[in-house]
């Protein structure tokens, strides 16, 4: 391995956007020395995105307890990778300044659909050929993917050797100890991990099409378990992180406090494939922050999880931190449920604003959905909030849910309308501030609501333009434009044919398809248009009886669940949390909550 020298990159570092991103030496980074197995996590965003995530550093952290290297690599800005071709440098590792091409494997994760293009433009910068099958035969490295969005891998298989499915603490390392052992990614290496949990090899399972696009059948390898961490207590974990050169958008110590979430909102990919809950105690918790805190020097610590208000102790731990925690340590609120509001919670956070995320503006369609808060829950939480000092609510809704209508929507005016009277029957020294943010609605694979069909433009639009017309003067407003909700939800719903698309879109000029202001519209319908694959096809409604592109990946959660939840969905009926007793959804024998462990 023959690192890059930064010195011949001296003038593009001075005339490019934040050249901390590129530079590494970042305070408190773990020591990196080229061994027996090299490892680079790569992150498909920019570095302020990449660095404020801990599921990479989780992952790196299971290579160096196995004596392994772990180095870490992000997208970098446009302006960075057009300098890099130009001086025919290859993207580089953040420590150790090696070319990502001199690894052994580079783990992409998968945090969201449209970071799909910036995993070929990393690629491409590496100077790795962009699909597995150019790279067969060659001294390449793995090319592996893990994250929320591998649990549907087909639109990505034609480019990554190995899908880590589900929690990849441990199997992504188990992985590169069989690599050692058969001296390279052999036909029996890829024989081994692929009776591993959590492991996807593509080039094992094709799928065979009907003649109108679905899918008939899988040959090869059909069904794919994911992997599970059952105990987090025991479970590896950082104790200490990398403090960003520049800020990030996390920009403080992180602490997971369970994994999973106990409410089955219908729409929710991550209540379902993160299922069951897994909680970390008390004590390790305390432990783990008081170690963060002297490694990094950070002031805040966030407490980290799907719906952090569920945890039983959360009162205990807020406690422990205080009396462990340097008294000048502030704690960082998730978005909570309206119905896990604590005002003792809220006491020790930062009064900045308040986000809860009713989703739905009736009682009916949160019913629906599985979102059981009431809206009394919601004003409740709103004057805890206000007495406790806070004095801006931020409110998030989706629109497009299955059975929508014009109600549903004149019901988030009415919350608003009466926010606002709540915070204005005392006298209260700062100015109300209420933001509204909606989300198109994304149906997604492993939810009772993957066989819907995602709302057209139009249907979007004229929602959208009821909301402007139709919400109390003063709110603000924001929503989502359609065709990244479109796109989103092609790439969750796609099959292995749309990895032309996405090679195309790459061409074509896209990257970054996340960031507004550098989404590529034109661009994308132009890959549709050359490859001749219809996007709609993949936001149609599907058939219950339909093979669905991922019914090979097994998230540990019963299909005849799902379709018994969307049943109720239509019948307006809450099956509610696990906290009112075990729902049966196939994860009995590994879930804490069906064994009455809440």
């Amino acid at each position: 391995m023959k690192p890059v020298n930064l010195d011949s990159l001296r003038k593009l570092l001075l005339k490019c956007e934040k050249p901390s991103r590129y530079t590494g030496g970042e305070y408190g980074a773990p020591g990196c020395e080229w061994g027996k197995f090299n490892f680079c996590a790569c992150f498909p965003d920019l570095y302020e995105v990449g660095m404020s995530n801990i599921g990479i550093k989780i992952v790196a952290r299971s290579f160096e307890e196995r004596c392994m290297c772990a180095d870490f690599c992000f997208a970098p800005a446009r302006d960075f990778g057009q300098g890099l071709k130009e001086l025919d440098v290859p993207l580089y590792s953040l420590s150790l300044k090696a070319p990502l091409k001199d690894f052994d494997m580079l783990g992409f994760s998968l945090q969201y659909e449209l970071c799909y293009t910036n995993m070929l433009y990393m690629l491409d910068l590496a100077g790795i050929p962009l699909r597995r099958e150019e790279r067969r035969g060659g001294s390449w490295p793995l090319i592996v993917a893990g994250g929320p969005c591998a649990v549907n891998p087909e639109p990505l298989a034609d480019f990554v050797d190995v899908f880590f499915i589900g929690d990849g603490e441990s199997v992504d390392a188990d992985v590169a100890e069989i690599y050692l052992k058969h001296g390279g990614a052999t036909e029996g290496f890829y024989r081994e991990i692929s009776a591993l949990d959590g492991v996807y090899v593509p080039a094992f399972t094709t799928p065979v099409y009907n003649g109108d696009g679905s899918v008939d059948r899988f040959d090869g390898i059909k069904h794919i378990k994911k992997a599970l961490v059952c105990d987090l207590d025991g479970a590896i974990y950082p104790d200490r992180f990398a403090v960003p050169n520049c800020e990030s958008v996390h920009d403080r110590a992180v602490l997971e406090v369970m994994r999973g979430c106990y409410r089955g909102c219908r729409f929710c990919q991550a209540g379902f494939i993160y299922r069951p809950v897994r909680k970390r105690g008390v004590q390790t918790l305390t432990r783990q922050a008081s170690e963060l805190i002297k490694h990094t020097g950070y002031g805040e610590v966030s407490l980290n999880s799907l719906s952090t208000g569920d945890y039983g102790k959360l009162s205990e731990l807020i406690r422990s931190l205080k009396e462990n925690l340097p008294p000048e340590v502030t704690l960082a609120l998730p978005s909570l449920r309206v119905d896990s509001f604590e005002e003792d919670f809220a006491q020790d956070a930062r009064k900045t604003s308040l986000t809860f995320a009713p989703e739905a503006g009736t009682q009916r369609l949160r019913d629906v959905i599985n979102k059981d808060v009431t809206e009394e829950e919601v004003l409740r939480a709103a004057k805890r909030a206000f007495d406790a000092g806070y004095s801006a609510v931020k409110l998030y809704f989706m629109l497009g849910l299955p059975t929508e209508t014009d109600e549903d929507l004149e019901g988030i005016c009415e919350i608003c309308k009466k926010i606002k009277l709540l915070y204005s029957a005392e006298k209260r020294k700062k100015a109300l501030r209420i933001s509204v943010s909606v989300a198109t609605f994304v149906p997604k694979p492993f939810t009772p609501f993957q066989w819907e069909r995602q709302a057209g433009e139009q249907e979007v639009k004229h929602k959208q333009e009821y909301l402007m017309r139709n919400l109390p003067r003063g709110v603000k407003f924001s929503w989502s434009a359609f065709y990244p909700s479109f796109l989103e939800a092609v790439l969750a719903r796609g099959d292995r044919r749309l990895g032309k698309v996405i090679e195309y879109a790459y061409k074509n000029g896209c990257t970054f398809d996340g960031w507004d202001n550098l989404f590529n519209e034109e661009g994308w319908k132009k890959a549709f248009d050359d490859c001749g694959i219809c996007g709609e096809q993949y936001v149609r409604g599907r058939g219950e009886d339909e093979l669905l592109p991922w019914d090979h990946i097994d998230v540990m959660v019963d299909k005849s669940f799902l379709l018994r939840e969307r049943q109720r969905a239509y019948a307006g009926k809450v099956t509610g949390s696990c906290h009112g007793g075990c729902k049966g959804c196939g994860m009995q024998s590994v879930c804490p909550a069906a064994r009455g462990e809440i």
